[in-house]
């Protein structure tokens, strides 16, 4: 095989694999997806509009599917108005003009809810009646059939893509140019059908084309918007704070410096009262940092948590020693096999448990406290529960926050909780966080 020879049978490869692909798409727009369901959707909702048209807005945007449904009423009647006035071309062959209207007026109100299926009707009626009138030397498209068949054609290009538009034109211009182009055609409408419904079309496809970028714009607009409002918001908690750091970061840090100086102001201080100020000391001086970890994570969306280790349940003595320096007589219970949690969830429960106790000294004053950690297969269970107030008047305002903040705790941990006053007039936290057990803790439980 010479190269001029393999040259044109690659391009009649092309040429079929070209061809192959169109058939495929053209059953895939217009055979396949006929009697899919693709409704005429109402006018959108405009950006700006007066109070009257505001006022009768939910029935003007139902406007276009009022004008399909009068035009095809209208091209029903027609038809049969004429004939009766005299001026029909159709009643001197006494044919049946309500039939003619109607098989016209049927392909608009399919192409309200099925738009490929109405364009087959309105083609396939068109070519009928063409074959039909053929002996009485009539037009392959009358008015009716000319309006119906551009006004189908116009809801379909609405409501598909470009390409649908382009294959149904095609299509058209088949049957037109048949029509056109045999013998006993003469004159024939059918170019004048090509060429107006080419124009229609591409005005349609030009005209949704720009409606759908000028959404787009739109929506892009909307996400710089956001996008401007989170920059706003990130800045506004930048600014609260470096604001809160330069207030309470400065009043902790008198605290810290004024609690570690106090026994040296005083002639042989007790040692109750030196262990006294060094609780606060410590205490300020955790709080401090614990400000500063978390205005960090304020003041940036992409900050990074310090290397410093959180605590965990490791770390509960030394909570409760800390409360009990404060005068909460405090006691704990474990129950079950004690054993490394997850660290978020360690982390949680210890969080949880500091919370709750620091609600019962700031609430019930003098009351003593339980704390309760049972580890079982499933989970973690806690239980913080505490007297009645042991000393009148003495309890301390809060904002409501803590409750709220163990809540989302122990929800982020897909765990459940419960907090009330009990009957003698204190108060319980219950939580339960579930634990996905390990492979050696199903081992050892077998």
């Amino acid at each position: 095989m010479t190269e001029s020879e393999m040259a044109r049978s690659h391009q009649v490869r092309d040429e079929l694999r070209v061809l192959r692909a169109f058939l495929t798409t053209f059953r895939a727009d217009l055979i396949s997806g006929a009697f899919d369901l693709r409704p005429l959707p109402p006018l959108p909702t405009p950006w700006s509009r007066g109070p009257r048209v505001g006022a009768m807005w939910p029935w003007l945007r139902w406007a276009p599917h009022v004008a399909v449904v009068v035009t095809a009423v209208v091209l029903v009647v027609l038809p049969v108005v004429l004939a009766l006035s005299g001026v029909s071309p159709w009643e001197e062959y006494d044919q049946p003009v309500l039939l003619v209207g109607l098989v016209h007026g049927i392909p608009l109100f399919v192409a309200l809810l099925r738009p490929v299926l109405a364009w087959w009707l309105s083609i396939g009626i068109s070519a009928g009646i063409g074959f039909w009138a053929t002996a009485l030397d009539a037009y392959p498209w009358p008015v009716t059939g000319l309006v119906s068949h551009l006004l189908v054609m116009t809801l379909v290009a609405v409501l598909t893509r470009p390409r649908v538009s382009a294959e149904m034109w095609l299509m058209t211009t088949v049957v037109g140019l048949y029509f056109d182009l045999s013998e006993r055609w003469t004159p024939s409408n059918a170019i004048a059908m090509i060429i107006i419904s080419f124009f229609a079309l591409l005005v349609v496809v030009l005209v949704r084309g720009w409606w759908e970028s000028r959404g787009q714009v739109v929506a892009q607009v909307a996400v710089t918007a956001q996008e401007r409002s989170q920059r706003t918001l990130l800045e506004e908690r930048t600014t609260i704070a470096r604001e809160l750091h330069d207030v309470v970061a400065h009043h902790m840090s008198v605290v810290a410096i004024q609690a570690e100086a106090a026994p040296y102001r005083v002639a042989d201080p007790p040692p109750e009262l030196i262990r006294a100020f060094a609780t606060i000391r410590e205490n300020a001086l955790i709080a401090l940092s614990e400000l500063r970890r978390v205005l960090g994570v304020v003041r940036a969306a992409d900050y990074e948590a310090p290397d410093a280790p959180q605590p965990t349940l490791a770390a509960l003595d030394g909570l409760l020693a800390n409360v009990r320096d404060v005068g909460l007589t405090v006691t704990k219970v474990v129950t079950g096999a004690v054993r490394e949690l997850p660290q978020g969830i360690e982390l949680s429960a210890y969080r949880v448990i500091q919370e709750a106790l620091s609600n019962c000294i700031r609430h019930a004053p003098g009351a003593e406290a339980r704390v309760e950690l049972s580890y079982v297969l499933g989970g973690l269970g806690l239980r913080i529960v505490n007297g009645p107030a042991g000393v009148r008047g003495g309890s301390s305002p809060g904002a409501g926050h803590g409750i709220t903040g163990m809540r989302e705790r122990v929800a982020m941990l897909n765990g459940e909780m419960t907090a009330g006053p009990t009957e003698d007039g204190g108060y319980e936290v219950a939580v339960f966080v579930p634990v996905q057990a390990s492979a050696g803790a199903e081992e050892e439980s077998a």
